[in-house]
């Protein structure tokens, strides 16, 4: 009788005594974190604790002291992830009520690159169509983003994530200012992500109760990892 082998997912992000330095402050210390493919990993932990510091050292934004971070096999920053990583931040959603520009035209610009910035592509729009159906905002694509629900708002930015067709998103503090509804919306969302789109999410969020109920993985961050 053959005995059946399951593979294990492939790594998506290793990160190795990353140790990061905030002006002359560390700020992470001694982090090992690795996430595989279809993982939704939530991040909680107190304010200060170095949450977004670590997003935006995956993201290379931030340089680290010492250690390292590999991203599909490749540093941040590497031309090999181009496409590949979406990014949300916390202020995306915020949008001044007097932008006009649509959710449709918001969506289109996670599509653009500096190779298709000049001109239209049939598959750009084909992406735009299904990023806005994957978050139920077709109903209203057409309409001015700062007329939405700060629910609505948070999907059409996760939508502009999703138009990039990227694998790997980050999110940080996406359920701020949102009611309860819209934030267990949002949750069941990027659940759906993982397990029907194979996307694979690393969030942060200060709201503990809501992680504990959707992610697949839970990290206490405060300086170092304090449970994983």
């Amino acid at each position: 009788m053959k005995s059946i082998v399951i593979e294990a997912p492939p790594t998506i992000l290793e990160v190795e005594e990353l140790t990061v330095l905030r002006s002359g402050k560390t700020v992470l210390n001694n982090i090992d974190l690795r996430i595989n493919k279809g993982e939704f990993v939530g991040i909680v932990g107190p304010n200060g604790s170095g949450k977004s510091t670590l997003l935006l050292a995956i993201l290379g934004i931030l340089k680290s002291h010492k250690g390292s971070i590999r991203i599909y096999n490749s540093p941040p920053m590497s031309r090999k992830l181009d496409g590949r990583i979406g990014w949300v931040s916390q202020a995306a959603s915020n949008l001044p009520k007097n932008v006009k520009v649509t959710v449709r035209e918001l969506v289109r610009l996670g599509t653009l690159n500096s190779k298709n910035m000049f001109w239209r592509d049939r598959n750009r729009e084909e992406l735009v169509d299904k990023a806005i159906e994957m978050v139920d905002l077709k109903a209203v694509e057409n309409v001015n983003v700062g007329r939405l629900s700060g629910g609505q708002r948070q999907r059409a930015v996760i939508a502009r994530a999703l138009a990039s067709n990227a694998e790997f998103i980050l999110f940080d503090e996406p359920l701020v200012g949102i009611d309860r509804d819209a934030r267990n919306s949002i949750l069941k969302l990027l659940d759906n992500l993982c397990h029907n789109e194979g996307k694979t999410i690393l969030m942060v969020s200060h709201d503990l109760t809501a992680m504990r109920q959707t992610a697949h993985r839970l990290i206490f961050l405060e300086e170092s990892i304090q449970f994983d």
